[in-house]
């Protein structure tokens, strides 16, 4: 059988051939809808298949999106990840995901590769964009969209949760139940001061601590992301002679793993211990005890991160509030902080 052209579809819509390419591209001319209809009805009966490397070659751009993460395996970014790629189909879209393991050189690498696949724009959660990473795509005058971070290197558009608000409202909520004090489970010394989830997370802590006129000193431990440096750093705080009556993580892998801790410990939670994470990841529901957390809107963020890096109006100068939307954040109360 002789392969279907887009000259097939053209004569069997009664049409031209730019028409035709009009409906597939959804652009960049209207078709009226009578028209737009007969072009899909030939479509669908001569079973036409665009060719999308000669598409790709013709607008220099393809019909994917590079996602950059720093590490799927950790549930947060897993369901951010799934989130995009939702919302990518929904816009015709694919999507390529790099994970960059908090290595800047491996963002660089994936930076590299996606805009050499003259990807249709750049979706970035960077922990920590070098100045490499921002020339990159200073060079490549790439359309950029930052989500969930906003690192200092680059100045494009982003899409955030509001990090310091969440974590005053758990902060509060914990001090509401009569707990002497609140200590906090911030990041790393690595973690960046500015533009960072965690540090507005430990911000907020030690504003809702100022604002109950309660020290902050020597209550902030750092630790790493995860549940399993989080478990082992844990262990120690808990078994020593100043364990807090309740702990705010800056994520709930983080929480998750002092969770683990208290019961290896046999410490009754939230009887003996209070534990408030932020994310609200899938996991928080399930864990031993339901895990109080700070929610935002992953899928409605990843449509507004996928909306924008498609949007030709991305580059557009603008203001800094303009070129930065803000979720915002919700408390999602559990059994761990003792309301259960």
């Amino acid at each position: 059988m002789a392969k279907v052209t887009r000259d097939d579809v053209a004569r069997l819509a009664g049409t031209s051939t730019a028409v035709v390419s009009y409906v597939i591209n959804n652009g960049p001319r209207p078709v009226a809808p009578a028209t737009r209809e007969r072009v899909l009805a030939a479509i669908k009966e001569l079973g036409y298949r665009p060719d999308r490397v000669a598409q790709a070659m013709a607008s220099r751009r393809t019909d994917l999106i590079g996602l950059i993460i720093p590490d799927a395996r950790q549930p947060f970014f897993g369901e951010m990840a799934h989130a995009v790629e939702q919302a990518a189909s929904e816009r015709g879209k694919m999507v390529l995901v790099g994970n960059t393991d908090y290595v800047g050189e491996r963002e660089v690498h994936y930076l590299r590769a996606f805009l050499g696949m003259r990807v249709s724009g750049l979706i970035l959660v960077s922990h920590a964009l070098n100045d490499l990473a921002a020339a990159e795509i200073e060079a490549w005058d790439a359309r950029v969209v930052l989500l969930h971070e906003r690192p200092e290197a680059i100045d494009d558009v982003a899409v955030v949760t509001d990090d310091l608000g969440g974590a005053q409202l758990a902060v509060r909520h914990l001090l509401e139940h009569g707990y002497d004090y609140v200590a906090c489970m911030g990041g790393t010394a690595e973690t960046p001061s500015v533009g960072d989830p965690v540090s507005d997370h430990v911000e907020g802590w030690r504003r809702a601590m100022d604002e109950a006129g309660i020290p902050t000193g020597g209550r902030l431990f750092e630790a790493p992301y995860n549940r399993y440096d989080a478990y082992r750093i844990a262990l120690d705080i808990l078994s020593g002679p100043r364990r807090p009556p309740a702990i705010f993580c800056s994520t709930d892998d983080q929480a998750i793993g002092v969770l683990r801790a208290a019961r290896e410990l046999r410490l009754d939670v939230p009887g003996q211990l209070a534990v408030a994470g932020f994310d609200d990841i899938k996991e928080a529901a399930l864990a031993d005890p339901p895990l109080t957390t700070i929610a935002s809107d992953r899928s409605a963020m990843a449509r507004a991160a996928v909306d924008l890096v498609l949007d030709d109006g991305l580059r557009v100068a603008g203001s800094r509030r303009e070129r930065l939307k803000t979720f915002p954040s919700r408390l999602v109360v559990r059994a761990s902080c003792g309301c259960e």
